[in-house]
This record gives structure tokens, C-alpha cells and sequence, in this order.
């Protein structure tokens, strides 16, 4: 949570836009959640996240605009979604009955946020990147919540992959789009 907060202050103080630096504090208000009991909080988390990617989809699209049409970026964009609804449909079946549909919620609201992220100029690769990466150690975590038997011991490896691409991931959105500012 610290982390994702220093790069929201840098954002602030760099002059990045308020889209920016708002996902980042929501992301962090997430984090908070996520750090208490996930069996109590991951609903809330889950909805503060969900506000981090609906601002970056938000700016994602905005940055994109005039950006141009081409297949590479349509053939990302589709494998993408289409990897990802089945990750989800595959995901689904293993979820808390609760929990189904703000999986599928998040789920649609983050491959926006990919898809968007993937339709940027070319100037912007580090925060498509990034981006993906997010996506990425939300797809570990995911399955680490809803997969793995509930006395199942930590898989450490999976942990560090799911803080090391969501952190890494955030920063490189964020170096991505203050860079440009300097």
C-alpha cells in the first residue's frame, strides 16, 4: 500500500492526470483492504480496485484517441479478451456463489482496462505494459483466492509474482505517463 501511495504522490507532484493518481489512491485503498482478513474485506478491495480500473480506462481511452486502427492492435486486443473470458469462465465454477458476480465484473472491467491500454500510441508501450502486468498478477492472485484449497500452505512463489507484476506493474503506468511531462 505504501508503494502504490509514493507513486500516487509522485503522479500528484509531477503533474500527471488526476485520473492517474486517483486509480493509484483507489488501488491503495484496495491494497488496505486486501491486507486485512480476505474472507471479510475482498468485496470491498474488490470495489476500490474496480474504481482504479474504471479511471484507467477512463484516461486509457482519452490517451488513445487518434491513436489509429490497425489489425496488431485489434488482434491484441481480441486475444486478450477472448483469453481472458475464458480465464474467467474457467475461473467461475470455483468461486463462491457470492463472489460469481463481482468476479465477472472485475473481470470485464480489467480486460477494458487492457484493451485500452493496448490501443495507446506507441509512446505510451510502458504503460500497456504495465497494464498487462497488472492484469497479470490480478489473473495469480485469482487463482490463488478461489483455486487452491483453503489449508493449502502459501505458495510463496505465486505471492512474490503477484506483488512484484502489480507493484512493478503500477509504476511502469505511472513512469509511463509522467515521463512524457518532463
Amino acid at each position: 500500500m505504501a508503494g502504490i501511495l509514493i507513486l500516487a504522490g509522485i503522479a500528484f507532484a509531477a503533474g500527471g492526470p488526476w485520473l492517474l493518481w486517483a486509480a493509484l489512491v483507489a488501488s491503495a485503498v484496495g491494497d488496505l483492504f486486501l491486507a486485512g482478513k480476505p474472507a471479510r474485506w475482498l468485496l470491498p478491495g474488490m470495489g476500490a480496485f474496480f474504481l482504479a480500473h474504471v479511471f484507467y480506462v477512463v484516461l486509457f481511452w482519452q490517451l488513445g484517441e487518434g491513436g489509429g486502427w490497425s489489425w496488431p492492435v485489434k488482434i491484441a486486443q481480441a486475444a486478450l479478451v477472448l483469453g481472458g473470458v475464458f480465464y474467467i469462465r474457467w475461473l467461475v465454477p470455483w468461486t463462491p456463489a457470492k463472489m460469481r458476480l463481482p468476479v465477472i465484473l472485475y473481470g470485464a472491467v480489467i480486460l477494458m482496462m487492457g484493451a485500452a491500454a493496448i490501443a495507446l500510441p506507441g509512446a505510451y508501450w510502458l504503460v500497456t505494459a504495465g497494464a498487462l502486468m497488472f492484469i497479470a498478477s490480478d489473473s495469480i492472485l485469482a487463482h490463488q483466492l478461489f483455486c487452491r484449497p483453503a489449508d493449502a500452505p502459501p505458495q510463496k512463489l505465486a505471492s512474490y509474482a503477484v506483488w512484484f507484476l502489480y507493484f512493478f506493474g503500477q509504476a511502469a503506468i505511472t513512469l509511463g505517463l509522467i515521463l512524457p511531462l518532463s
